[in-house]
Order: structure tokens, then sequence, then C-alpha cells
């Protein structure tokens, strides 16, 4: 059934804006010669529009030579004699399918989500606070989520935050947004590499200029920062290398933002899930200048769809966010700001940390296990620093990464190379890794793993 929006056209008339659509398909070739249109009572009761104003635009398409009527029959697209056939859609690139059997360590997923004690959350906010949870709630977020998220910081890690200085956004995607539009779009902004490259996606839809930060083993270079005035880092544990930056290289990084009026976007999304030590101190924490601004979510601890992520602004940057950005909405649901809240006061998150820290750590050492009693054993060497959900694995061979991977997805194993995640550098050639992202991995899986290794 044909579907349009005919008031897109205001001040033009229904059967005209009807008729312009329908030839618009028609000279797309979205409507193919020989195809049959709707009844014009179909028509008109889908577009909810009369009988009358479809009748008029099918008698103007008859009369221009588009459409012609059958008598007893219906309508139908006319051939248009001279007129370029639109060419064929071309299907964007899939990637090769995967078979049950094939194990996927490119996808993380979250384990053993609390579902009883959420839901049980969830019905004491519904019979505690009724119909008050539709009122609107301040554009930086539910005051006691702040509070909580404020707390949460300061005990596990040591950030001694005010929550007014928290903002409360839908996702990290949408608080990277904002943050364009506060700092400005005009400004350079530097995105690690290699790196993830969605965040430089974000800022490139966003209409800033993205360029590379150079990293060496110690993190991002600041000497080779050029023009950049906004760098996108995640120091605790870089993805896709593993890599955690030492405080001396931090506190280079906080002098290059100082000395030049720059900012310092710390992207903190897994710091939870180190395995034998605390996590290292926030560059927030070390900032005496406020020029850092701190950025954290829950879909990476909870799950994927809880889109619930916040970010720390210093105090005077706070306040031109609310001088230029204050007309924005909360974007997170209060339901779901109440619940997380509860969860959080109540010590539910903690202890569901502590379970997730605890399976994924069986995970990554099953993983190892498999990994060191492999036929591939005497060529590899696992790099990690004890942190986040993954680890590289480097591979002594004389194939190039294209085949590498290829050779493993025969085998059974959807995996993706260090290389991938370079943008605009050349990746190191003497040395082949992969990128074990393990946190997906079910028990089925790891059985797959010990029969798919031993075909490599």
């Amino acid at each position: 059934m044909l579907t349009y929006d005919l008031k897109k056209s205001p001040g033009v008339p229904l059967y005209e804006a009807l008729y312009r659509c329908i030839r618009s398909d028609i000279l797309s070739g979205k409507l193919t010669p020989g195809q049959k249109l709707p009844s014009k009572r179909a028509l008109a009761a889908n577009l909810e529009v009369s009988k009358i104003t479809v009748e008029a635009a099918y008698n103007q398409l008859i009369s221009e030579g588009y459409i012609c009527a059958k008598e007893k029959v219906g309508y139908f697209v006319e051939q248009i004699e001279g007129f370029p056939k639109a060419p064929a859609p071309r299907s964007a690139p899939v990637e090769p399918s995967q078979t049950e059997n094939t194990v996927d360590l490119t996808a993380g997923g979250s384990v053993q989500f609390p579902f009883s004690v959420w839901s049980r959350l969830q019905r004491g906010v519904m019979l505690d606070l009724g119909e008050s949870l539709l009122r609107p709630l301040p554009n930086q977020g539910h005051p006691g989520l702040r509070r909580a998220i404020a707390e949460h910081l300061r005990a596990f890690r040591g950030m001694d935050v005010s929550p007014e200085n928290i903002l409360i956004g839908a996702g990290t995607d949408f608080l990277y947004n904002l943050l364009i539009q506060l700092l400005g779009r005009e400004l350079v902004y530097a995105v690690e590499e290699p790196g993830y490259g969605k965040i430089r996606q974000i800022y490139a839809a966003g209409g800033a200029r993205c360029v590379d930060a150079p990293m060496d083993e110690l993190g991002v270079m600041p000497h080779k920062l050029g023009q950049a005035q906004v760098l996108h880092i995640s120091p605790s544990h870089h993805f896709p290398t593993g890599l955690v930056t030492p405080p001396a290289r931090r506190l280079e990084l906080l002098n290059w933002a100082a000395s030049g009026n720059r900012w310092i976007i710390e992207d903190d999304y897994d710091s939870e899930f180190r395995f034998t030590s605390h996590p290292v101190s926030t560059m927030q924490s070390m900032d005496r200048r406020g020029r850092v601004i701190y950025m954290n979510t829950f879909s990476k601890t909870l799950a994927p769809s809880i889109r619930i992520s916040y970010m720390v602004l210093p105090p005077a940057l706070m306040a031109q966010f609310r001088e230029k950005l204050g007309f924005y909405s909360c974007t997170v649901p209060s339901f779901e700001q109440h619940t997380l809240e509860r969860f959080l006061t109540e010590g539910h998150f903690e202890k569901h940390i502590n379970r997730m820290r605890k399976a994924y750590k069986n995970k990554r050492n099953r993983l190892v296990e498999l990994l060191k009693n492999s036929p591939i054993a005497d060529r590899i060497t696992i790099l990690e620093q004890d942190a986040g959900l993954h680890f590289l694995l480097r591979i002594r061979t004389e194939l190039d990464d294209g085949a590498l991977t290829a050779r493993w997805a025969q085998a059974g194993i959807r995996i993706r190379a260090l290389s991938e995640y370079y943008h605009g550098t050349t990746p190191p050639q003497d040395e082949r890794c992969l990128v074990m992202d393990y946190s997906g991995l079910t028990e089925e899986d790891f059985s797959r793993l010990e029969t798919a290794l031993k075909e490599l």
C-alpha cells in the first residue's frame, strides 16, 4: 500500500501533493511499469483523505501519461519511453554468515542481569511514587540518582564530585553530541589511534573535525596532538589495545590541556572490571584546573538496552551548559532513573559488579587456558593489563591480517585484527594481533573453541 505524508507540502492541495508523490515514485523507478496501483477507495482509507482527492490525483496522472486506467481492473503504471531507468539498488556489503557453531569473539555481552531485584525495585517505585513519575525531571536528571552516582564515584573511584555537576543522558552517543554543541563544533577533536571507530563517526556526524591521537606504549602522546583542542581518551582501559595509561603520562596530558585552554574527555566505560588490583585513579580526580570532562555508562555494567549514561562537568563548564543548553529536557525516563537510584543506594549494584567480575574472570581464565593448551600455543603471546573484557593475542605467522582472520573464520571463530581499528595511520607490519573479546562467551562456546583451535 502506498503511504505518503501529504502534510509535508503546506499550501499545496492534497490531490496535488498526492499526484507529486506518485509521480516521483514512478520517475525514480520505485513504482515500475505495469505495476498495479491501489484502488481509489483503498488508498483514500490508507491516507485518511477523501476518495475525491485520490480520484483527482489519478486523473492528473492519467492526463500526463504516467498511469492508465483499465475498466473494471484498476490503475496501472505506464512505461515512459526515453526516461532512463533507475539503477538497480546496490546491496550493502554483508559480512560472512555465521553458523550456529561459530564462536564470536567480537561482540560483548552482559551476564547474570539481576532481573528479580530489578523488577522488585520497579514495582516498589511504581507503588511508592505513582503519578509523580509522570512529572518532568530537571534537565540534568533526577537529583536522587545524581546523588547516588556521586556517592558511587566517591566510594569506588575516589572522586569528590558534586551532584550538581552531574548530567544524565540516554547513552553516551547523546552526551557526545551535547558536548559538541557545548564546546563548539569549530574545535578540533582528537580521537585515540587505534581506537573505537564509532566515537569518530559521532563527532564527524556532529560537524566536528576529527584528527588522530597517536599512541605509544604509555598511551596518547601529548607532543603528537598538533592543533587538537579536545582530546577523547580512555586512560583506564583503552580499546582495543587494553593499555592503561600510567600516572606520569596522565599528568603530561593534564598539563597539555591546561597550557592551551583545551579539554580532555575521559571515557571510563569499563573501569569496574579489574581482576588483580583497584582501578587507577581517574584523570578527573587528578585535575586541578577544571579541564577534564568525565564520562561513564551503565550500559556496559548492566545491559546494553539500559541507556543510562552520565558525565561530570567542571563547575565552570556546567554553568555554561545551563546558560547555553539549559533548554534541553532530560532524555532518560523518570521510572528508570528512580529504579537505578534504588539499585545503587541499596547496594545491589556493588553486589552485581562483584558477581560479574567473578564471572568475567572465570571466562578470561578459561580462554587463556584453552589458548595455552592449543596447537598454536608456541606461536602466541597474550597481551593484557588485567583490566576490561578483552585482551590482545599476538601471533607469529606469515599470513597477513586478512588471511589470518579468514583462517580463524574457516575454523569457526569470528574475530577481528588490531589493524582493523586503525583509521589514519598504518599499523605495525611486523606483528599480527587479534582482539579477543571474551565477555559474550557461553558454556557452549568454550566447547566449540576447544575444537576450533585444533583446526588452526
